[in-house]
C-alpha cells in the first residue's frame, strides 16, 4: 500500500505533496531535516492522505495534483479538509 500525502509547513503555511509507504515515518523524516527539499520549511503537520494500491498509482496521482491540470482538485481537497 502506498499513500499520497499533504504536509503543511507550520513555518510558512505552504503545502508539500509526496508519496510514501508509511506517512508517519515520512513525516518524521521531513521534521528531522532528512529531506533536503523541505529542510528550511520545518516543522510540518500531516493534513491529508490517500491510499493507493501501487507506487505507480500514487506517483501518477502526485504528478497530476502538482500539474497545472490538477491545481483545482488540489485546492478542492485543501478546502474540504479545512486547510
Amino acid at each position: 500500500m502506498y499513500y499520497l500525502y499533504f504536509l503543511r509547513s507550520e513555518k510558512d503555511g505552504n503545502v508539500y505533496i509526496g508519496i510514501t509507504d508509511n506517512p508517519e515515518r515520512r513525516l518524521g523524516q521531513h521534521n528531522s531535516g532528512n529531506t533536503a527539499s523541505t529542510r528550511g520549511r520545518r516543522p510540518f503537520k500531516l493534513i491529508y492522505t490517500e491510499k493507493h494500491a501501487t507506487r505507480i498509482e500514487a506517483r501518477s496521482r502526485e504528478k497530476f495534483l502538482k500539474s497545472y491540470s490538477g491545481v483545482k482538485e488540489k485546492r478542492d481537497i485543501l478546502e474540504n479538509i479545512g486547510n
